[in-house]
């Protein structure tokens, strides 16, 4: 029997797999929690399949390189209006305001900060209608490369010094900073910090409405050569990983005093969007592939713009 080895990120709905709860038929799995998504899955003797980046998968794709075979399960979906950040007496409070604004980034090419940009674009703020600093959050964290070869000088560049982004916000010298996780203190009342848009929450209620979906950032992707070894496995993960999640969300509602209103979290989000917000698979993600696809190339990450089919042909052979 084949054994799977996973590494994904500590998602709280891998737990009943965590725990036995659920269990995989034909093949056995490893679940490895990761704190950084693996950075080459291809050539790593550690893993089989791992939660990967959908902004570097697709720009894979966009080359021609085929060393990844990703599903359209998506492990990680968020809102981003929630991820643009800026001083508690900053006046921005709307993305339009941002035009002509220093912004700080956590990662140029990142599929998070390119759906950011996706709600700038909408807002009439464009790439070249602003100024980009790519660089790290916090002091915490490590100085690298977060340019990957998209800047533009006077435009698109490094963090000044390599200051982190924090440091440059609280000094006036950036004027709102798109990260993917807030920084700790963050929601301290003396942090100094707030969610540009104040009513966020609205915000992103009003776009699921506008575009019927809460964007994707990470896939399920595996070697190629495990589809081609045993052609079920990779669909047979995906919906393990569903059945899993499935039954966590079911738990949750249930033990949901692990913070006082998760209750009415669930509530509102049950009442809000429709039950299957969050399912897998091609035809039910179409449209955010799509606009996901157009957004790399107005962008500029990608070259060429990328049809659904041609992110995930591994879904029409039946692997």
């Amino acid at each position: 029997m084949v054994t799977i080895r996973l590494a994904v990120r500590d998602w709280d709905y891998f737990t009943p797999l965590a725990l036995g709860d659920i269990k995989p038929e034909g093949f056995a799995l490893e679940v490895h929690r990761v704190g950084t998504l693996v950075g080459d899955l291809a050539t790593s003797p550690d893993y089989d399949a791992a939660e990967v980046s959908f902004s570097r998968y697709a720009q894979l794709r966009a080359k021609g390189d085929t060393s990844l075979l990703a599903l359209p399960h998506f492990l990680m979906r968020g809102f981003r209006q929630r991820c643009i950040i800026t001083t508690e007496d900053s006046p921005i409070v709307s993305l339009e305001q941002l035009k002509g604004k220093n912004i700080g980034v956590t990662g140029w090419q990142d599929s998070g900060n390119t759906w950011t940009r996706a709600l700038l674009r909408e807002a009439g703020v464009d790439i070249n209608a602003a100024y980009w600093f790519a660089g790290r959050l916090t002091a915490e964290h490590p100085i690298v490369d977060r340019l990957n070869g998209f800047g533009r000088p006077g435009r698109i560049e490094a963090a000044p010094g390599e200051h982190p982004l924090i440091d440059l916000l609280k000094a006036g010298e950036l004027d709102a900073i798109f990260t993917p996780f807030m920084p700790q203190g963050f929601f301290l009342p003396d942090s100094g910090l707030r969610q540009l848009q104040t009513d966020f929450r609205q915000a992103e209620l009003a776009y699921f409405q506008r575009v019927g979906y809460i964007p994707g950032h990470h896939v399920l992707a595996c070697k190629p050569e495990l589809a081609l070894a045993h052609p079920d496995v990779p669909q047979a993960l995906s919906e393990l990983i569903d059945r899993s999640a499935r039954l966590w969300y079911e738990k949750r509602e249930k033990y949901a005093d692990t913070t006082p209103w998760l209750l009415d979290d669930l509530r509102r989000t049950a009442q809000d969007l429709p039950a299957n917000w969050q399912a897998n698979g091609l035809e039910a993600n179409r449209k955010m592939i799509g606009d996901f696809a157009t957004e790399l190339f107005e962008q500029g990450i990608v070259s060429q713009r990328l049809t659904p089919e041609d992110l995930f042909p591994a879904v029409l052979k039946g692997a």
